[in-house]
């Protein structure tokens, strides 16, 4: 298993990431920017993959076997976990870290249990369709429902895990989401004081036959996974650097 967090990855941000201003400006940043740090975890083998999969999805009560895909990416944050679960509670349509003018996020009444993520923000299929537009529905892109909110760790666990665990449907079919932050772990060579992941596992249009070496798969592959990278390289710059002006005793900003 492959995730190296150098010197690079300790350097604490001492700006906020930028806002992006457009749907082309979303594209840039999270389609076509080379993210500063990897987050995507490589596995030697399939063994491997299996057995740190099986080791997260016992937290989150979810069978990873249920699905054709199953990424895992992880990053280090040097924050502390509860700091780092606190800004995952605050993720809206208004958030720096993520491509609002492609997903546009919004809260179902305001709560985070129930989201909306809506493609170019469009909630209403044009030229008059009214259910679909020639048989494709992607209105909304995604729906999340919460299945768990782990706010504080579980009695008689040492690692001090919180997360946020989704069930998704919309017309871009995912099983489950979920964004995991626990403290480092030593022996496993992570040494900033807290760590997240972003897993996600999904069938591809419903079918569990679609193989990895599948155009589809690669395709998605590629694009799922820099995005995911730049979101994660977004959050930790946000975190690192909040969390820095609260440990100086300053003002807590608003997103910039």
């Amino acid at each position: 298993m492959k995730n190296k967090q150098g010197a690079a990855g300790k350097k604490r941000a001492k700006t906020p990431p930028r806002r992006t201003t457009g749907i082309f400006s979303d594209i840039h940043a999270f389609f076509f920017n080379t993210p500063p740090q990897r987050t995507r975890i490589r596995f030697k083998n399939q063994d491997e993959r299996d057995h740190f999969s099986r080791r997260i999805m016992q937290r989150l009560d979810v069978k990873p076997d249920q699905f054709n895909v199953l990424n895992i990416h992880q990053i280090g944050i040097e924050a502390p976990v509860r700091y780092v679960f606190e800004e995952l509670l605050s993720w809206g349509g208004d958030s720096t870290c993520w491509p609002n003018h492609l997903a546009q996020v919004e809260r179902q009444d305001g709560l985070l249990e129930h989201i909306n993520i809506y493609l170019l923000g469009r909630k209403n299929y044009p030229l008059g369709f009214k259910k679909s537009l020639l048989g494709l529905k992607f209105i909304p892109l995604f729906r999340l429902d919460a299945m768990k909110f782990q706010h504080v760790p579980e009695a008689g666990e040492s690692d001090n895990a919180r997360y946020l665990l989704y069930e998704c449907h919309g017309g871009y079919p995912i099983g489950f989401f979920s964004i995991y932050c626990r403290s480092s772990i030593a022996e496993q060579g992570e040494t900033h004081q807290s760590q997240l992941f972003m897993l996600v596992g999904f069938n591809f249009f419903g079918r569990q036959d679609v193989s990895e070496k599948h155009i589809i798969y690669r395709i998605w592959a590629r694009i799922h996974n820099r995005v995911t990278a730049n979101i994660m390289n977004r959050f930790k710059q946000l975190c690192e650097w909040r969390f820095f002006k609260i440990q100086n005793n300053m003002v807590r900003l608003p997103l910039e």
